[in-house]
């Protein structure tokens, strides 16, 4: 096994990901939401398919689509009051259909699992410093968070926007989803934020062991992950939901 800078680099970015999708996953999933981590993932598919026929970076053509589909989410929420998991659906469905009319066959692979293959040092720290900054705002807002899931009318009750709150933790997931596309493609976003934060809810006994030990877990599973790409030359994005599985069946075994 040959150790390059590019795996390095690689080992760093997934685990940076991993990270801060492992934390923000403790939140979906308290909030019932893993899997709009999916959804969202599947509406980054236009972003990706315009960044692999254009030669820009997968992440800011995510992002872009990302943001646009995350305030339509929002607006259609006041507008509709429909779950927001519903509006997701809508909204991401189209994106797909337009993303596979103009995607090469040949790219498809790409689009839906990643690639770890031409990782630079400037994407690398472009990817460390939103995660950091995410990761600040999670913290910031997790309790707020936590108390709109279990009472609007309380929250509001302390003074809370809850608008804006909903929409702040819209944005993150939409920087974390566009984050995971580079090494999970579209297809498996919902995986990379749920995983970790269900092996550590089976753990944990309070809220800030869950929390942290989400990001634990993402960490490690991101990883090993790389490592298993770089020892048996499978696709670091499936890899990487492996051995999160795995971790997440020992936690099976371990749970009290």
């Amino acid at each position: 096994m040959v150790i390059n800078i590019e795996i390095i680099l690689a080992l760093i970015m997934s685990m940076a990901i991993g990270a801060i999708a492992g934390y923000l996953g403790s939140l979906m999933v308290t909030k019932r939401m893993a899997l709009m981590g999916g959804a969202l993932g599947h509406l980054t598919l236009p972003g990706i398919t315009l960044a692999i026929l254009y030669g820009f970076d997968v992440s800011l053509g995510a992002l872009a689509f990302l943001i646009i589909g995350i305030i339509l989410i929002w607006l259609f929420e006041m507008k509709t009051k429909l779950p927001m998991e519903s509006l997701t659906a809508v909204v991401f469905a189209s994106s797909v259909a337009i993303s596979f009319l103009f995607l090469p066959e040949e790219k498809t692979i790409q689009a839906l699992i990643g690639d770890i293959s031409q990782i630079s040092i400037t994407a690398t720290i472009i990817t460390i410093i939103p995660a950091l900054i995410i990761f600040f705002v999670i913290r910031k807002i997790f309790s707020n968070m936590i108390l709109i899931n279990i009472s609007e009318d309380l929250a509001k009750s302390q003074k809370i926007n809850v608008k804006k709150y909903n929409l702040i933790y819209l944005l993150c997931i939409a920087i974390v989803v566009a984050l995971g596309v580079r090494i999970v493609g579209g297809l498996l976003t919902a995986a990379l934020v749920a995983i970790p934060a269900c092996t550590s809810r089976n753990l944990s006994k309070n809220l800030f062991q869950y929390a942290y030990g989400s990001m634990l877990f993402g960490i490690i599973s991101a990883g090993f992950g790389i490592i298993g790409f770089t020892i048996f030359g499978i696709s670091a994005g499936p890899m990487i939901i492996i051995i999160s599985t795995i971790f997440f069946l020992i936690s099976l075994i371990l749970k009290k």
